[in-house]
C-alpha cells in the first residue's frame, strides 16, 4: 500500500512539471547596477517572482506560446517583453528610471509661479494679497519680484528693462485687453482684478512659452478657482469704500461674486493730497467680477465677467501753465471670458475658449473732448496630448480682434477722428521632452500673421533644464517675441511692422525645506522699434522702425520660511543695464523708467499672544535717467533714489473677523521719478522745472473684513 501511494504521487509529480518553462534574467539600469526587488512576471497569470540582491530572477510557467514578460519597479518606467515563453530565458533587462513629477527636473527659466500645487512656487496665493503696501493689488505685489522696475508714478509692470506695454496680462488662458483702471497723467493705476477669484499665478520675466505672444517682455497668467470649498459671503468695510462677495455651490456647479464700491472722498477730505494735485471731484468707482463653473468627470466649464465704472475730475500742477490744468475722466470697461477643457481617452484634452471686452472713455481737458473706444476678442483652441511620462506635445491656433477708435473735438476748430482695426491669427506648437529626472527640454514655435500690418513671422522658442542635485537646477532659455505696434502710433500709420526681442536667459534655482534661491542673467536684443521726429506722436509724424535697444542684468531671489518660527521673509534683488534708440530720442540712451538697481525686502510675522499677523516691506530703486534741457547731454541727468517702508497689521478679533490697517511710505521718504521742465527758458535762458512726485508721500488704509461660512473658521486674511 505504501508503495501505491508513492507511485501515485510519483505520477502526479511528473504529470504537473511536464511542459514547465523556466524563465530567468537579470534586471539592471543603465549603469548596469542590479535593481532588488523588482517584480516580474508573466501578465495575465500568477506566474512570477522578484529580482534578488544581484537583480537576478527565475520562475517556471506551464504556459505556452507568446506571453507578455512584465518587469515593474517603483521609480522606473515598466518594461513589457513579447515572446515565446521558450525564449524568455536568460533575460537582460534594463530598465529607465521614470520622470518623476514631484522630485523630477522643472522648466523654470525666466517664470516665477504663485500656486499651492505647484513644486516650483516662490510666492503662494497668499503671498500675493498680504504683502505691506500692496493693499491687495497683485501687481504692486509681483513688483516686490526680481525683474521688476517700480515706477511709482505709473503703476504697470516693467519687466527686464521694457515698457509695461511689452507685458501682457491672461485670465484663464486668454488675453486681457484693458488689465488696469483709467488714471490721469503721473498718477499709479491698479489692476483691475480682485485676488478673491483666483486660485494662482505665473508670471514669466522671459522666455515664455509659445502659447503666448504679443508680448516683448513678460506675461502674466491668472488662474480662476476651479472648485471652491465651501459657500461663504465676505463682507469689506473701508475707509476707501465697501466690498461684498459670495460664493454658492450647487451639486458640480458653483457661482462666486465680488463687489466694490471705492470712494476717495472722505479719504481726501480728512487727508488732502498736498503735492500738485487738487481733487475736484477724487476717484470714484463701482466693479464687480464673477466666476461660474459646471465640473463634470471629465471636463470644466468656466464663465468669468467682470465690469468697471469709474469717474474722477483733478487739476494737476503744470510747469507750462500758471493755473492748475483741468482733467475729467470717465470710464467704462467690460470684460466677458468663457472657458472649455475636456479631457479625451489615451491622454488626449483639448481647451477652447473666447475673450471679449470694450473699454470707453470720456476726456475732459481745458475745454476739449476726447473719446476713446476699444473692442478686442480672443478666440483659442488647444490640444494636449500625453505620450508618456517623458512626452508631452501641446498645439493649438488663436484669433485676435482689434477695433478701435478716438474722437478729438475741439472747443474751437474741427473734430478729428482716428482709427485702427487688425485682425491677428496665430498658430503654435511646443513639446516637453523629460529624458530622465535629471534632464527636460522644451522646444516650440509661434506663426503669427497680422492682416493689417500684412506681416508673418516666425518665433522659435527653447528651455532646457538640468537638475544638478537634490535640490538645485540649471535652466537655459532662448526665444524670438513679436508684438505689434501700440495703437498711439498705429492710428497714424499702418505701415509699420512688429517689433521684436530676443531673449537668452540663464537660471539657477534652489529649492530646499521652506527656502528658495533663484539666480537668473538675461540679455535681450530689441529690433524693429518706433521711431519718430516729433515731441509727441501726432498725425503728421514720420514714423519708422529703425529703433532698438539692448537690455541685460541679473535676478536673484531669496525666500525662507522655515528658519525662525512664525516668520516667513523674502528679499529680492534685480541690476539692469538697457539702453534704447527709439521714440524721438536723438541718440541711444537709458529711458527714464529704467534704473540699474532695484531692491525689495517683504517680512511677514504672526504674533500668537496678539492674534495678529505684522508685516513689512521695504522697496529701493537707484536714481532714474531724466532729460535736462540745459544740459547739452540727452537722459543724463538721474534723480534721487526711490526708498518705500510700508507697514500692514492684520488683527482677528476672532476667528471670522479682522481688523486690518496698513499705511504706505511710513517714513515719507521724498520721492521724485522725474521732472517737466518749461517749453521755454527764462530771462536768465534756464529752463525751469517742477518735480514730479505723488499727490501724497504717505496711505493710510484701515478696514474691517467679516466672513460668513459653514465652517465658521474661514477668514478673509488671504485676501487682505
Amino acid at each position: 500500500m505504501k508503495w501505491l501511494v508513492y507511485l501515485i504521487f510519483f505520477l502526479f509529480f511528473s504529470i504537473d512539471n511536464y511542459g514547465q518553462t523556466i524563465i530567468s534574467g537579470s534586471v539592471t539600469d543603465k549603469e548596469n547596477n542590479a535593481i532588488t526587488g523588482a517584480n516580474v512576471y508573466l501578465e495575465g497569470t500568477y506566474d512570477g517572482s522578484s529580482t534578488d540582491s544581484s537583480g537576478s530572477f527565475t520562475f517556471t510557467t506551464s504556459e505556452s506560446g507568446s506571453r507578455v514578460l512584465i518587469v515593474s519597479m517603483m521609480g522606473y518606467e515598466t518594461h513589457m517583453e513579447v515572446a515565446d515563453v521558450t525564449f524568455l530565458s536568460n533575460q537582460k533587462i534594463i530598465l529607465n528610471e521614470s520622470v518623476n513629477s514631484l522630485t523630477g527636473v522643472t522648466l523654470t527659466a525666466g517664470t516665477f509661479e504663485a500656486g499651492s500645487n505647484s513644486k516650483a512656487s516662490v510666492l503662494k496665493p497668499l503671498d500675493i494679497v498680504t504683502t505691506a503696501g500692496a493693499l491687495g493689488d497683485v501687481v504692486a505685489a509681483i513688483q516686490t519680484l526680481p525683474g521688476t522696475t517700480t515706477v511709482n508714478e505709473d503703476g504697470r509692470l516693467f519687466v527686464r528693462g521694457g515698457e509695461a506695454d511689452e507685458t501682457q496680462v491672461f485670465i484663464d488662458g486668454l488675453r486681457v485687453f484693458q488689465p488696469f483702471n483709467a488714471s490721469a497723467n503721473n498718477i499709479p493705476t491698479r489692476g483691475r482684478f480682485s485676488p478673491f477669484l483666483f486660485k494662482g499665478i505665473t508670471f514669466s520675466t522671459g522666455g515664455y512659452s509659445a502659447e503666448y505672444g504679443q508680448a516683448l517682455s513678460g506675461v502674466l497668467l491668472l488662474n480662476t478657482i476651479d472648485e471652491p470649498v465651501q459657500e461663504k459671503t465676505d463682507i469689506s468695510i473701508m475707509t476707501v469704500g465697501l466690498g461684498l462677495g459670495h460664493t454658492e455651490i450647487w451639486g458640480d456647479q458653483s457661482l462666486s461674486i465680488n463687489t466694490s464700491y471705492i470712494n476717495l472722498a472722505p479719504y481726501e477730505t480728512l487727508i488732502p493730497s498736498d503735492q500738485g494735485v487738487r481733487w475736484n471731484s477724487p476717484y470714484e468707482s463701482f466693479s464687480g467680477e464673477t466666476v461660474f463653473r459646471s465640473k463634470k468627470d471629465k471636463s470644466l466649464f468656466k464663465l468669468y465677467a467682470g465690469f468697471t465704472y469709474a469717474d474722477f475730475d483733478i487739476e494737476q500742477e503744470n510747469i507750462n501753465f500758471e493755473e492748475y490744468v483741468p482733467y475729467q475722466q470717465k470710464n467704462n470697461n467690460f470684460y466677458l471670458n468663457a472657458s472649455y477643457k475636456h479631457f479625451l481617452a489615451n491622454e488626449w484634452s483639448f481647451n477652447t475658449g473666447a475673450s471679449i471686452s470694450y473699454d470707453g472713455n470720456l476726456i475732459g481737458l481745458f475745454q476739449d473732448k476726447i473719446c476713446t473706444n476699444q473692442t478686442a476678442a480672443h478666440l483659442k483652441f488647444k490640444v494636449r496630448k500625453g505620450f508618456s511620462n517623458r512626452f508631452n506635445l501641446n498645439f493649438g491656433i488663436e484669433h485676435f480682434i482689434t477695433d478701435y477708435s478716438d474722437l478729438f473735438r475741439p472747443l474751437a476748430g474741427l473734430e478729428i477722428k482716428n482709427y485702427y482695426n487688425d485682425n491677428l491669427s496665430a498658430i503654435f506648437i511646443e513639446g516637453d521632452i523629460f529624458l530622465n529626472n535629471r534632464f527636460a527640454v522644451k522646444l516650440g514655435a509661434r506663426a503669427e500673421y497680422s492682416n493689417t500690418l500684412n506681416e508673418l513671422n516666425f518665433a522659435p522658442r527653447v528651455s532646457l533644464a538640468y537638475k544638478s542635485g537634490d535640490h538645485g537646477q540649471f535652466s537655459l532659455a532662448y526665444g524670438d517675441f513679436y508684438q505689434n505696434p501700440q495703437i498711439d502710433y498705429l492710428k497714424y500709420n499702418q505701415e509699420l511692422k512688429m517689433a521684436r526681442t530676443s531673449h537668452y536667459i540663464l537660471n539657477y534655482q534652489y529649492l530646499s525645506d521652506g527656502k528658495t534661491f533663484r539666480a537668473e542673467a538675461y540679455y535681450k536684443d530689441y529690433q524693429n522699434l518706433i521711431k519718430y521726429n516729433t515731441e509727441f506722436p501726432q498725425f503728421d509724424s514720420d514714423y519708422n522702425n529703425q529703433g532698438s535697444g539692448t537690455a541685460s542684468g541679473l535676478d536673484i531671489f531669496w525666500r525662507d520660511n522655515k528658519s525662525l518660527k512664525n516668520l516667513d521673509y523674502w528679499l529680492s534683488y534685480s541690476y539692469l543695464s538697457t539702453e534704447r534708440d527709439y521714440l524721438n530720442f536723438p541718440q541711444r540712451a537709458t529711458p527714464n523708467f529704467a534704473p540699474n538697481h532695484s531692491f525689495s525686502a517683504v517680512t511677514k510675522y504672526w504674533v500668537d499672544k496678539l492674534r495678529s499677523q505684522v508685516g513689512l516691506s521695504y522697496t529701493f530703486g537707484s536714481g532714474r535717467p531724466y532729460n535736462d534741457p540745459n544740459s547739452a547731454n540727452f537722459l543724463a541727468e538721474k534723480t534721487s533714489s526711490y526708498n518705500n517702508l510700508s507697514f500692514n497689521w492684520a488683527y482677528l478679533i476672532d476667528q471670522q473677523k479682522i481688523l486690518y490697517f496698513s499705511v504706505s511710505n511710513v517714513l515719507g521718504f521724498n520721492n521724485i521719478s522725474n521732472y517737466e521742465y518749461a517749453n521755454s527758458p527764462n530771462s536768465n535762458g534756464i529752463f525751469e522745472r517742477l518735480a514730479i512726485r505723488p499727490p501724497a508721500d504717505t496711505f493710510f488704509f484701515v478696514g474691517f473684513f467679516w466672513t460668513i461660512s459653514t465652517d465658521k473658521k474661514s477668514n478673509q486674511l488671504n485676501n487682505l
